[in-house]
């Protein structure tokens, strides 16, 4: 239900992004946008399936990046959620996992150069730090009954094997599934900074104006997405996990010699490496800090505040269109397919389909990421919604969603909101690859400069922001008392 806690800082958020805006550039810039989104929707219904011949090998690099690097990662996430208990162990996972996908391929490329090991270290490497959270979660929430049952003189890994992985074999599984698919977006993604996936060939098709191309490789990866659960079994998952590395592809060979200049010359700061010490390091830093992390943060943070108040306002919005309490089954279906297209596009790709369309601006960028959060959140609330039982005498239409569900739904709404906030702020980050002001984009700017060592304060700078707003979800989702279950 309301309380004045929770209405409160809902107006908190929405002023803070009202004034945001104040500070934005919310425009549209392109010449003639409506002509030119009505072109890309005409190419998505006129798709040209056989533009490419390397489409198929794209889409099953896509698959491939995907399942090699999610299963790397659930492995290291499982053998570091062993010893999560420990501050440094949990300082090194909410590092690790701080730092987007595309923020550790730009770093790998430096040295691997386009070599498979790049695409698949950074999907593995940040989901290797969220498996460990979620499974050390996971199993200290295990039910601490059977390992009672056991006979004395049990040993640890025994009892362990036995009592506790049984338990929490369900969830582990369903949470490593839902992975895989955030493992596909994250590989189609990958193909913006170069690497032979989908992303790559998307970006190709929207540069020469080919919209049925690009149109086929969206169908494509939501089929791909849609399917998973017909073609991923539990029966087929060590078929696809060992057949995987084959369709990596070769790539360039990896130069060692470059490995070790990166991380002996070049992530060293100019004034350390050209011997000005510390006299040089200051100004170096200060410099840094004026012309390129404060515009950064600031760009990021006032970007993430108006997208997570957009992602809200869509969530309250869609859940209708899935909920059992209103319309009818063919209207859910249209609800249904319109939310699984919003969440199963990753909103990197949103965000260039967009510019392409509207022209550089921070709009498409909330646009972007408003429709894949609120599109996740509006989907699980509006599933909520179903469970939840209403009087025979129960208003219908708008006074039901105001008076009946909203309230009931409304802390868990919350809850969900501020755990995508961290999320949200990593995205942000990362857009600005694309020429929006964010953080990603002096990062990038640095390493189009052959600046690594400041491409690396900047990252690091980011990582941070994105731990102190993880930080502060959990505060003040635990100082509300927020919950994901809905008020029966």
């Amino acid at each position: 239900m309301f309380s004045y806690p929770t209405v409160r800082t809902s107006f908190i958020f929405v002023a803070i992004a009202l004034v945001g805006l104040l500070f934005s550039d919310i425009a549209i810039t392109s010449s003639n946008p409506w002509q030119d989104l009505a072109n890309f929707f005409l190419g998505v219904v006129t798709p040209n399936f056989f533009s490419s011949e390397g489409l198929m090998t794209a889409l099953l690099r896509t698959v491939a990046f995907a399942f090699v690097g999610v299963a790397v990662g659930s492995a290291s996430g499982f053998l570091l959620a062993l010893v999560y208990r420990f501050l440094p162990v949990r300082i090194f996972c909410n590092f690790i996992r701080a730092i987007h996908e595309l923020f550790w391929a730009l770093i790998f490329l430096q040295f691997f150069g386009f070599h498979p090991l790049t695409g698949v270290l950074a999907i593995a490497i940040p989901y290797a730090g969220i498996f460990a959270k979620v499974y050390s979660e996971i199993l200290d929430e295990a039910d601490p009954g059977p390992r009672n049952l056991l006979p004395s003189g049990t040993g640890v890994i025994s009892a362990f094997l036995f009592a506790r992985i049984p338990d929490c074999w369900h969830q582990i599984r369903t949470y490593t599934a839902y992975r895989l698919e955030c493992g596909l977006r994250s590989s189609a993604i990958l193909g913006f900074v170069g690497l032979p996936t989908l992303g790559f060939y998307l970006e190709a098709s929207f540069s020469q104006g080919l919209y049925s191309d690009a149109g086929a490789m969206l169908i494509l990866f939501y089929v791909l997405i849609a399917t998973i659960p017909i073609w991923v079994r539990p029966k087929l998952l060590p078929i696809y996990v060992l057949s995987a590395p084959f369709f990596l592809g070769e790539g360039l060979p990896i130069v060692w010699g470059n490995v070790a200049r990166f991380f002996t010359q070049d992530i060293v700061p100019a004034p350390l490496r050209n011997g000005e010490g510390l006299a040089g390091l200051v100004p170096w830093l200060n410099d840094l800090m004026v012309n390129a992390a404060l515009p950064g943060i600031w760009n990021t943070v006032i970007l993430t505040q108006i997208a997570l108040v957009a992602t809200g306002m869509l969530a309250l919005l869609a859940f209708p269109l899935v909920s059992n309490h209103f319309g009818g089954p063919v209207r859910r279906t249209f609800g249904h397919v319109f939310l699984v297209i919003a969440r199963s596009t990753p909103e990197y790709v949103l965000a260039y389909i967009l510019l392409q369309l509207w022209g550089p601006s921070m709009l498409p960028a909330v646009v972007a990421l408003a429709l894949h959060n609120g599109g996740i959140i509006g989907h699980l609330i509006g599933r909520q919604t179903n469970g939840i039982r209403l009087r025979p005498d129960a208003p219908k239409g708008f006074n039901r969603y105001t008076w009946e569900l909203t309230p009931r739904i409304y802390r868990s709404f919350l809850a969900f909101l501020f755990y995508r906030w961290e999320i949200i702020m990593r995205e942000t980050a990362i857009l600005g690859i694309l020429g929006i002001y964010t953080l990603g984009f002096y990062v990038d700017s640095a390493i189009q400069n052959i600046h690594f060592d400041r491409a690396l304060v900047l990252i690091l700078i980011t990582a941070l922001l994105n731990i102190g707003i993880d930080t502060l979800g959990r505060y003040i989702r635990r100082k509300l008392a927020l919950q994901t279950m809905p008020t029966c």
